[in-house]
């Protein structure tokens, strides 16, 4: 008995070790992989039965991310994204004026959609363009990276930790905007200054030559279908439609086309996003059987206690394991205690370059075109920019 206990301990511990490393030493595993063999090993070991640990899975969840996949991936085919760019990028012609619509763009796109997608599809065409204007590319893809992480604090389908948050605590998409969409856009302000304060060649309101991004064909009829759906499925959310139906029937609204191949759609689906979800809620179930957060339950029932330890954790394991750990701990009618929850976990994702995926996307597709971004780069720049969103958040609604 003792040596199960043992076990059980010591696979959490491996698995939650795996999932801050993004990875296993030695082996070639990712978070999703790590999180269904952990699992997995916890079933075997009889910490839950396959039945509870099929129970721990929030169909909501899983269904409304699922979903919002697929109108991503409608979107990215229609050229939505890359119309958009254009237009944002038609707004100004000045260093400074690039970094502000950047900044102000990607936010407000990625409150609606998902941010990591806005992540991957910014990343190379800021870089593109900065390479033909001739600028440093090191500050706007620091705007990219944190804007879309602070733009998708202010709507539940902002990011995956919102979802969660939205399907656990049923507050409405509109009451949720209305309180955290105010940090969100003071964020964006203090984001703007901290880039300006850091780096000067970004404060010239000089005139840009050839700024445009070379125009691709657009779709027409893929591009007004998608339009009118997703506009649609933004109206049910306003209005209190159930999340993960709207969601789902939207989805499958654009699935019946005559112009995409499913392949296509379903090769933009995040399977490994998917997969890690539901490993993390059997271990979350786990953690909840075993009574391993019952200590921290004073600490998160107070605002600044919560901020501080979704933070930390946040940064140790990412956010959405975060909010899943956290989550038993919550009160499912404590709205205030939920939107601290959300907004945290996803402000505090700023602070380091491991502290959120949409970072680590960044970096990637940088690296890839031949820059780099380097951990001491962004904390320069994270380590402000989180403090003082958090303290807003905190004065605001804590």
């Amino acid at each position: 008995m003792i040596l199960r206990q043992f076990a059980i301990y010591a696979v959490l511990g491996v698995t939650y070790l795996g999932l801050a490393l993004g990875y296993i030493p030695g082996l070639r595993m990712n978070r999703a992989t790590i999180a269904l063999v952990g699992s997995s090993f916890l079933i075997a070991l009889g910490a839950l039965s396959l039945q509870e640990a099929w129970l721990a899975i929030d169909a909501k969840t899983i269904v409304f991310l699922l979903s919002m996949m697929v109108v991503n991936a409608n979107l990215f085919y229609a050229g939505f994204f890359r119309r958009s760019l254009e237009i944002i990028l038609s707004l100004t012609r000045t260093p400074l004026g690039l970094l502000i619509a950047l900044t102000f763009g990607s936010a407000i796109l990625s409150a609606f959609f998902l941010n990591d997608t806005l992540a991957l599809i910014f990343t190379p065409l800021t870089l593109s363009l900065t390479q033909t204007l001739g600028l440093n590319p090191i500050p706007y893809l620091l705007a990219i990276a944190a804007a879309t992480n602070i733009g998708s604090v202010a709507t539940i389908s902002g990011n995956p930790q919102n979802i969660l948050i939205g399907s656990f605590s049923g507050i409405s998409y509109l009451d949720f905007a209305q309180a955290l969409a105010p940090i969100a856009i003071a964020g964006l302000f203090i984001q703007v200054a901290l880039l300006w304060l850091l780096y000067p060649d970004v404060r010239s309101t000089q005139p840009c030559e050839m700024l445009a991004v070379g125009k691709e064909r657009i779709f027409r009829p893929l591009f007004n279908k998608t339009l009118v759906v997703t506009v649609g499925l933004l109206i049910a959310f306003a209005v209190g439609l159930p999340l993960a139906e709207s969601a789902l029937i939207a989805a499958s609204l654009l699935l019946i086309t005559r112009r995409l191949k499913p392949q296509r759609i379903l090769s933009k689906l995040d399977g490994n996003l998917l997969l890690m979800f539901s490993g993390l809620f059997i271990l979350t179930k786990v953690i909840q059987n075993l009574d391993l957060l019952q200590p921290f339950t004073h600490v998160v029932s107070n605002p600044a206690g919560l901020i501080g330890i979704t933070a930390i954790l946040s940064n140790m394991i990412s956010n959405v394991p975060t909010v899943l750990l956290l989550e038993p701990l919550i009160p499912r009618d404590n709205t205030h205690l939920w939107l601290l929850l959300a907004a945290s976990s996803t402000l505090a994702g700023n602070l380091t370059l491991f502290g959120a995926v949409a970072n680590l996307i960044v970096v990637e597709a940088t690296a890839e075109l031949g820059y780099r971004l380097t951990f001491w780069e962004h904390l320069r720049f994270g380590v402000p920019l989180t403090v003082c969103t958090l303290s807003i958040l905190y004065l605001w609604v804590g």
